[in-house]
């Protein structure tokens, strides 16, 4: 049974409905051999890849992956639920739909109520343009620079101050239904409406219906923004405003902009910034981040740049470290302080706008600064405290390359941290405007590591790596395991590899414990770009320790010349700094 009903049903219906009828209905298919194809209608392309298989009445687009069967396609090219895909199949094929009485009796108190909900949107989409009071609301959406096209893409409505507006236009069973929904109170001798003074923004589901409204006042009023209280069609967790004109905007979702607000979502729509969305008056949690990652895979978080927004990034992080998988991406946008999206596109425009998002710092970074945020990384304690709460949340991770690399920087930062990164603000480990920036923390390993390490990774270069050792620097074990390499002439590191697996000579107890004491493992640019800095360091080192020798065994100071003299200061100064 789905949806309690029967699946014999369903299974007859999808013979009775042919899929070529259905689709060809709201795309134009052409014959092609022993399919239809088609421009896929779920994304934008050129050449038709959207293919329609008459005899097993199945569909697959090889652009975007798109398949599945007649109900398949009613929901996603239609916005419908499953009964209502359903439903629109049974009307094509002439047949009733068999329900569970209970299960009827429910379906249609949620229909009375959505039908109650689309009168009240278009009563106050009229009022916006005919109420007497409508100058109020006008003046407001003209001080936002709201054009109409998006007044009228968003629905934007008005609600009159009158407690009985809706009341007076409607008839007995439209009244009924708008109090299942808590629009009216009918509790005392007359009706009594929730929206009263405000300006209307409609919350549709992924469908295009309209379970709810936001209403920002226009009066006075303490509550800036109220929303329609639960009902059996409205969940706050659940729905996601500006998700469905998102949707409309794109097929393809490539980014969602997650914002705090109605007015964020509309104003960055009028500047054409039309993927963003906003969650309703909570912090994000994961039933309604779970919806987002269901739709696009690339999540931007926009917060505002003050302690609750910091605050409500962080708890959308954590949110969303259970839910995201290897693939997806997750970032963080915190603005300056004083500023929101709607102040700030504005004031600086879309393309200004877009670079900020672009530049919006990835989960794995992001998790640090917030949990490295008042620290002191250079004293013990602070690196215990960092690793106690990181270690917890990083648990939560499911996603097995970023639960890695999360706990990779994590050790790199509380066992092999030296010097420190952000800014210095007392003797704490602080945050560039809100949050800190450990980008530039750099992990310092011992010289023998490094060389042990650059052979392991580039074993060709032992002998070359050998001559290093003949100056300051000399260690037996990196020395030796040069030679090694050189013995058995490994030039990649599953040769060497290879060689010490099958060795018979004591190779391998000699050098099974040689990054025993490595708590994560570098990646070869790593160990590249640390082994450069170390040998043009010692380079450095060298020439000026020969010069200092040279001026100083075959000269006497009444020999030289006043630049020799110079050079020879300026070489002994750097010697002793």
């Amino acid at each position: 049974m789905s949806g309690m009903i029967p699946q014999s049903f369903i299974d007859d219906l999808l013979d009775r409905a042919p899929l070529a009828e259905v689709v060809r209905s709201r795309v134009d298919l052409k014959k092609s051999g022993s399919t239809l194809k088609a421009c896929c209608p779920f994304h934008n392309e050129k050449t038709p890849s959207f293919n329609v298989n008459t005899r097993k009445n199945f569909y697959h687009c090889f652009g975007c992956g798109a398949s599945g069967n007649a109900i398949n396609f009613l929901r996603e090219h239609d916005n419908l639920s499953f009964i209502e895909a359903v439903e629109e199949l049974a009307k094509i094929a002439g047949v009733e739909v068999p329900r569970d009485e209970r299960v009827q009796a429910q379906y249609t108190a949620q229909r009375g109520i959505q039908d109650a909900l689309d009168f009240a949107c278009h009563q106050y989409r009229d009022a916006l343009s005919g109420h007497k009071d409508k100058s109020i609301a006008k003046q407001y959406l003209e001080k936002r620079g709201l054009s109409a096209a998006i007044v009228e893409r968003f629905s934007i409505g008005f609600a009159p101050g009158q407690k009985d507006f809706l009341w007076s236009h409607s008839g007995q069973s439209i009244r009924s239904a708008l109090v299942k929904a808590k629009m009216v109170s009918d509790r005392y001798d007359s009706a009594y409406e929730l929206f009263q003074s405000r300006l209307m923004f409609p919350i549709r589901n992924p469908r295009g219906r309209v379970v709810a409204f936001g209403g920002r006042t226009l009066i006075d009023d303490k509550a800036k923004y109220i929303n329609s209280p639960e009902s059996e069609v409205f969940h706050k967790s659940r729905e996601i405003y500006g998700l469905y004109e998102a949707m409309q905007a794109s097929r393809q979702l490539d980014t969602l902009l997650v914002v705090e607000g109605y007015m964020d979502v509309v104003s960055l729509a009028q500047y054409g910034i039309d993927y963003a969305v906003a969650t309703l008056g909570t912090a994000t949690n994961e039933e309604n981040l779970s919806h987002l990652l269901t739709r696009c895979h690339n999540i931007v978080f926009c917060f505002d740049g003050d302690a609750a927004g910091l605050k409500a990034a962080k708890k959308a992080m954590e949110n969303a470290l259970p839910l995201i998988q290897d693939g997806m991406r997750i970032s963080f946008l915190l603005l300056p302080d004083g500023e929101d999206p709607d102040t700030l596109v504005r004031k600086d425009g879309k393309e200004a706008f877009e670079k900020r998002i672009q530049r919006a710092k990835p989960l794995s970074e992001f998790f640090f600064q917030i949990y490295a945020s008042g620290l002191d990384m250079r004293q013990v304690e602070s690196r215990g405290a960092l690793k106690q709460k990181a270690e917890v949340q990083i648990e939560k991770v499911r996603a097995k390359v970023l639960k890695s690399a999360l706990r990779q920087q994590l050790n790199g930062l509380v066992y092999q941290y030296k010097g420190r990164a952000g800014k210095k603000q007392g003797d704490s480990f602080q945050v560039s405007g809100v949050s800190g920036d450990l980008a530039g923390v750099k992990i310092v390993r011992e010289l023998e590591t490094v060389y042990c390490l650059a052979i392991l990774y580039k074993p060709q270069m032992a002998e070359e790596l050998l001559s290093d050792f003949d100056g300051d620097f000399h260690s037996d074990m990196a020395e030796d395991f040069a030679r090694y390499a050189l013995s058995v002439s490994a030039s990649t590191t599953d040769e060497l590899l290879y060689s010490l697996a099958t060795d018979r000579k004591g190779a391998r107890e000699r050098y099974w414990r040689l990054f025993e004491s490595l708590d994560w493992t570098p990646s070869p640019n790593e160990i590249d770009a640390e082994l450069n800095e170390i040998r043009t360091r010692q380079k450095g080192e060298k020439k000026r320790s020969d010069a200092l020798r040279f001026a100083k065994g075959n000269k006497l100071p009444s020999q030289m010349s006043d630049a020799e003299k110079n050079a020879l200061r300026s070489i002994s100064g750097s010697e002793r700094s």
